[in-house]
């Protein structure tokens, strides 16, 4: 089975799809991935052969569009941000999807760009979308987040409200796409987007544990829960030593905002360490924010980019920002989170790992002062710790890149 594998975006974006690569070949399919060259090094790692696509910035330049993503006003406003900054290179996206397209057996994209399934359609190749975060599963179990419920009527009006509410939000979606990205589309013979939410492709790979978070009635059958895809960076050796050393046995609080941008994080960080607590350790990710130390403290330690699976062995609690890939790290880490959402569906992960009884949140606005609070609420939480391990135990039990790879088997076979 030959693959052709696309996605756009950050590492959150970019690392579940490598992973679903890695699984492909590993199964003996032939897998091409056409994103940035950003992540061309990690691609191949994985065994999975690179495509090039525009834009070729480096990792400030996804930055400075990570921080135009959080000025969004609404979701709404986040799909316009997100296909305006695609538009001035679509057209190489679309030539360079077009010619590959000739070779595939199977077409994955994201469900940000679930319309790019149309270039498949028109080359009759059986398309997939991979989606990370599960708000955007239609049910008529719940309404779109964001949306109205209606709370007291019977079970039956609820559905048909629900119903009703995903189809309007579907057709808003793709009123929203075709006014960005319409015209481009229709140069490539693809049509405008018809479809977003309720039938975006032939297969939608929901890639988050179906026992934690499946809803109890699909849409359709074209919606697969098939557990993470986590791509993990190789081990640091080196700075596994300075990691031991630093927590000497303890586990301690990590904080990481992985991809995440945001404006003034110098200042933002210097109201941290006004705040945190003297003498108490505390690991900080620099990520994508370039988070800074502004003078040297024996009780904090800050590192540059490492694997999930390898840093998290050493917290105590993760805060973090709630994207996908990191919640899914924390939560098979089998520690608590503390959340502090700043774009997208970030504040739906933080509500998710509230409901499960794993996670606190933070509001963005003043998390430095309310930060050391939440941290000792969180490690007096017996019950949130106990917890924490229950769900990563239930989690080693999925299989989500395998579930993945027969999904796509079973799609070309059809």
């Amino acid at each position: 089975m030959r693959v052709l594998l696309t996605s756009h975006g950050s590492t959150g974006d970019i690392y579940p799809v490598i992973r679903l690569g890695q699984a492909l070949v590993e199964a003996g399919h032939h897998v091409r991935f056409a994103t940035v060259s950003l992540f061309r090094k990690e691609i191949e790692s994985a065994g999975v052969e690179f495509v090039y696509l525009p834009p070729d910035w480096d990792q400030s330049g996804f930055a400075e569009a990570m921080r135009d993503l959080t000025k969004a006003k609404n979701p709404l406003d986040l799909m316009r941000i997100i296909y305006s900054e695609s538009l001035p290179f679509l057209d190489e996206i679309l030539d360079t999807l077009e010619r590959e397209l000739e070779t595939a057996d199977v077409f994955v994209t994201s469900y940000l760009f679930a319309n790019l399934c149309k270039l498949a359609r028109k080359a009759g190749v059986p398309c997939a979308v991979t989606t990370f975060a599960h708000n955007v599963v239609p049910s008529v179990s719940y309404q779109p987040e964001g949306l109205p419920r209606l709370l007291v009527a019977p079970k039956s009006l609820q559905r048909c409200w629900n119903r009703m509410l995903w189809q309007i939000t579907d057709r808003v979606l793709c009123w929203q796409i075709n006014r960005v990205v319409g015209a481009a589309m229709e140069r490539h013979s693809m049509g405008r987007s018809e479809s977003f939410a309720l039938a975006p492709a032939d297969r939608v790979l929901v890639t988050v544990s179906p026992g934690l978070f499946q809803p109890q009635q699909l849409w359709d059958d074209r919606f697969i829960f098939t557990g993470f895809l986590r791509w993990q960076s190789s081990r640091n050796e080196a700075l596994a030593a300075k990691l031991e050393a630093f927590c000497q046995g303890e586990r301690v609080p990590i904080l990481t905002f992985g991809s995440v941008t945001f404006d003034e994080s110098r200042k933002v960080m210097t109201r941290f360490m006004r705040n945190w607590p003297p003498g108490k350790k505390v690991i900080i990710q620099s990520g994508w924010a370039g988070l800074t130390i502004e003078r040297p403290h024996a009780e904090m330690l800050r590192i540059e980019q490492v694997s999930h699976d390898q840093l998290f062995q050493y917290a105590s609690m993760v805060i973090h920002h709630g994207g996908a890939g990191t919640t899914g790290s924390v939560l098979h880490a089998g520690v608590p989170n503390i959340i502090i959402p700043h774009i997208g569906d970030q504040w739906f992960f933080a509500s998710e790992v509230k409901r499960l009884g794993v996670g606190w949140e933070v509001k963005r606005k003043r998390w430095p002062e309310d930060l050391p609070k939440a941290v000792r609420t969180v490690e007096n939480s017996k019950k949130m710790q106990s917890r924490a391990k229950e769900v990563a135990a239930q989690l080693a039990q999925e299989d989500g890149p395998g579930t993945a790879v027969a999904a796509l088997e079973a799609l070309v076979k059809l």
